[in-house]
């Protein structure tokens, strides 16, 4: 069998979240990441003072035509991704970017296109998708064990970190709709967008969005970097049973709630007298991998097998629809929008 050639990797960004990108492929097998590149000489240093192997650059178009690499990960900030992303897949790099795909649908498409007429590998980082607790719950709707889902909500709230170029909606949401959007296999068709700015004028740090799918299934996010509490939770009610993921709870998370409401025979015998039934709560086992190294080892067996990434650009893109439509419901103080 022959065998399967190492991915040489680079990556842009190694601010907040890139520095865990970097321990995740260099832990992976199949993969040499080959040059980490940051405009930030601090952050840079950093990064090479943890694994000084590694090639460092403050100049991206020098990392995105190195011929020693096969693929370009995208970690730097939102505003930047698409050009980033086009330049890496004009150069016949394949690409894993942050989320957002990019911040209009526009350039979104065309990511996806340039992208399928070169035939690479573009994914976007939507890391839930690669929870294996997300991973449990899609198994439970598949099998039908929860019934009809009636409504999904989802809360994702703390207190900072505060962004400057992004309001919470696009930092935080894609998160949320990557995952209600594949539990639930099908995207909205209208968006109704609440959300003030408290902090800083102009960027939103408390939004409630609320999603309207075919067959009257809704669904409602809570988002916030101005909040009490450190939350982390989607619940899923079903016409049979119910379900929470709780990505803060330590051992516990995801719970199997046997609880609905049952339609019972009236004294005429009639099915219109409503009962509600309290059963049993299940913690099902949930395996113990980290998200983010599935998500890399995802990204590496796309581009070595071509098949379609889980969060490939045509999921992102829909993301990103759905994103701009609740900008727009937002800046028009919640009026609702088609996607």
């Amino acid at each position: 069998m022959e065998e399967k050639k190492r991915l040489r990797v680079g990556q842009i960004g190694c601010g907040y979240w890139g520095p865990n990108l970097v321990r995740a492929f260099m832990n992976l097998g199949d993969v040499d990441l080959v040059s980490v590149c940051d405009a930030s000489p601090e952050m840079l240093d950093k990064v090479l003072g943890t694994y000084p192997a590694l090639q460092g650059t403050g100049n991206a178009d020098e990392l995105i035509g190195n011929p020693e690499i096969d693929a370009v990960v995208v970690a730097s900030s939102a505003r930047t991704h698409f050009e980033l992303s086009r330049k890496a897949l004009e150069a016949g790099k394949h690409v894993l970017v942050e989320k957002p795909l990019s911040l209009n649908v526009s350039e979104g498409e065309e990511l996806v296109w340039l992208s399928e007429e070169k035939g690479l590998t573009l994914m976007v980082g939507h890391l839930l998708l690669y929870h294996p607790a997300v991973q449990r719950v899609k198994e439970y709707l598949d099998s039908g064990e929860i019934g009809d889902v009636l409504y999904v909500y989802s809360q994702r709230l703390n207190l900072g970190r505060v962004r400057h170029d992004e309001n919470c909606l696009w930092s935080l949401a894609p998160h949320d709709l990557s995952v209600i959007t594949y539990l639930l296999e099908q995207e909205p068709v209208e968006v109704s967008t609440h959300g003030m700015s408290y902090l800083r004028g102009g960027i939103e740090d408390v939004v409630f969005c609320t999603l309207r799918f075919p067959d009257n299934v809704i669904a409602n996010l809570h988002i916030s970097w101005l909040d009490p509490h450190k939350v982390r939770r989607l619940t899923i009610v079903g016409s049979r049973k119910m379900m929470v993921f709780d990505d803060m709870s330590s051992g516990e998370k995801l719970r199997v709630y046997d609880k609905g409401v049952d339609f019972k025979e009236d004294e005429k015998g009639y099915q219109n007298a409503l009962e509600p039934r309290f059963g049993d709560v299940l913690l099902p086992a949930v395996k113990q991998e980290e998200p983010l190294l599935r998500e890399c080892r995802h990204f590496v067996e796309c581009v070595q097998s071509g098949r379609e990434p889980l969060s490939g650009g045509r999921e992102g893109l829909g993301v990103l629809r759905i994103l701009n439509a609740a900008q727009e419901s937002l800046d028009s103080r919640g009026k609702p929008v088609r996607i």
